[in-house]
This record gives structure tokens, sequence and C-alpha cells, in this order.
């Protein structure tokens, strides 16, 4: 007999592909590096501009998985509760919202937070200095 809350099949099962993408964090986070350092690289050589855009969509890339990973981390960090069944009722919905909310405060949390927040930072930053998709004609 369990004695821990239980939680719905769906649920779990998300909670677990959560954990499995929490755990590739470092390894995401090590090819998002690369990538910067290549591109920076790159720029200080002053490759052509095919190169240098080729790199800024790897490197957008990069940052995008990480993101994943680390918001996925933050998802375990604050546990099951914060998960909603797909079928689940208006009431089951705002239970796992104040759940969230509730769990963002807790310390155990907050690195993760400040994690993808950072993350987000750093992504739209190298959006707006970096033409990653085709421009529109003006």
């Amino acid at each position: 007999m369990a004695l821990g809350r239980r939680v719905s099949k769906d649920v779990a099962e998300r909670y677990a592909a959560d954990e499995r993408l929490a755990a590739t964090y470092r390894e995401r986070l090590a090819a998002a590096a690369e990538a910067e350092s290549a591109l920076r690289a790159a720029e200080t050589e002053g490759r052509p501009a095919e190169e240098l855009r080729a790199l800024s969509v790897k490197f957008d890339k990069a940052l995008t998985e990480v993101l994943l990973a680390a918001e996925a981390a933050e998802r375990v960090a604050m546990g099951p509760r914060v998960y909603v069944s797909d079928g689940a009722d208006a009431k089951a919905r705002r239970a796992a919202e104040i759940a969230r909310r509730e769990a963002k405060a807790k310390p155990a949390v907050r690195p993760w937070t400040d994690e993808v927040d950072r993350l987000r930072t750093a992504r739209e930053a190298h959006r707006l200095g970096f033409r990653t998709r085709p421009g529109v004609a003006a």
C-alpha cells in the first residue's frame, strides 16, 4: 500500500517524462555554451553572414532545448500536484494552478525559476540581436 498522494496515470507519465528531460539539463546547457562560443568566435573572426546566421540559428535552438529542460526541472521540483489530467474539470485545473503558485514560493523551486527566467532572457536577447528567421521585405 502506497502512502503517498495518488496521481493519475497520465500525470505520472508526464511527471516521469519531465524527470527524464530534466536529467538532460547539464548536457543541453553545455551544448548551448558550446554553440555560443562557436558563434562568438565566428563573429570575432569576421566570418560571412551566411555562416553567422547558421551559427545563430544553432545557438537559438540550443537555448530553446536547455530552456525546455530547465522548465521540466522546475516542474519536477514543484511536484506532481501542479500537473493536470487531460480530462480534468475546472476545479482540478484551479487546484493545480494554486499548487503551482504555492510551489514557486518554495526555496527548492526558486533556483529553477530563476534559471528559467535567465534562459528566457538570454534567448530573447539573442533573438533581438541576431536574425534567426528570414526577414520580411519592407
